[in-house]
């Protein structure tokens, strides 16, 4: 496979009741007219990549997104975030096609999937562990190129009140990235908007929520009014790649695109 094609989704904030709001958008149709834009427009990739808040402290939620993201023929790559229940999240999406830790290899590439979850908390760290776990994916991965997938943000948003939920223990993360050249991107959902950034020739990308964005570089607390969005890669068997995302305007029957670039 000379290209893989990914769907990144993140941050659907499911809750058991079908039309639940969080922030002014009902979660779960807004996620389902996402999801429907990426299949009439971007399909089919060769993984989905979901990036944590799954749902909004309520386990009730996973179901209904096992039934949607289940029903895509194709594998689902998950990580937890602040707001999902581990146990719950385990138990409800085990087996195919979900993959919810270690890493997946396609093509020339390698994705790692990192938990930065602190229980109770809406800041993130990777334990020890998980540190240890993602020392001996990038060390192991040969030839491969590696994208590393997780929910906080390792470098700041320039937001005052986003920055100091992000990953506590940021530095110890990224020197175990510094230290292996065979990571090109690394890429979180919990910032509820776009970024896209290079570090030490790193590709740093977080993607739009499915249901309501966080005003960038806003100091306090602000919701945007930007639509639900999703990102789509495409990762070249030379380490390079190419992202779009996708802003889903429902209730226009539309959609716009941000523009593409290549790293």
């Amino acid at each position: 496979m000379s290209v893989v094609r990914l769907t990144h989704f993140t941050d659907p904030h499911l809750y058991g009741g079908e039309s639940q709001r969080l922030r002014g958008v009902a979660t779960l149709p807004a996620l389902t007219a996402a999801l429907g834009q990426a299949r009439s427009h971007d399909w089919p990739p060769d993984a989905v990549l979901v990036t944590g808040d799954l749902v909004q402290d309520d386990p009730a939620g996973y179901p209904h997104f096992r039934r949607l993201f289940g029903a895509l023929g194709v594998p689902v790559l998950c990580v937890p975030g602040n707001h999902d229940e581990p146990q719950a999240m385990q138990r409800e999406l085990a087996g195919e096609p979900f993959v919810l830790s270690g890493f997946v290899d396609m093509g020339r590439w390698r994705i790692v999937l990192l938990d930065s979850c602190i229980p109770g908390s809406a800041s993130g760290a990777i334990s020890e562990q998980t540190l240890a776990s993602l020392e001996t994916a990038l060390a192991s991965a040969g030839r491969r190129h590696c994208m590393v997938c997780l929910h906080h943000h390792p470098v700041p948003m320039d937001s005052r009140w986003l920055d100091s939920v992000g990953l506590t223990n940021a530095a110890e993360f990224l020197n175990t990235i510094d230290r292996h050249q065979n990571v090109r991107a690394i890429v979180w959902g919990h910032v509820h908007q776009t970024h896209d950034s290079l570090r030490k020739g790193v590709r740093l990308l977080a993607t739009p929520s499915t249901c309501a964005q966080f005003l960038p570089r806003a100091q306090d607390f602000t919701v945007d009014q930007r639509p639900p969005g999703y990102r789509t890669l495409e990762l070249r068997a030379d380490g390079s790649l190419l992202t779009e995302v996708v802003w889903v305007e429902q209730h226009r029957g539309g959609s716009s695109r941000s523009a593409s670039s290549v790293a």
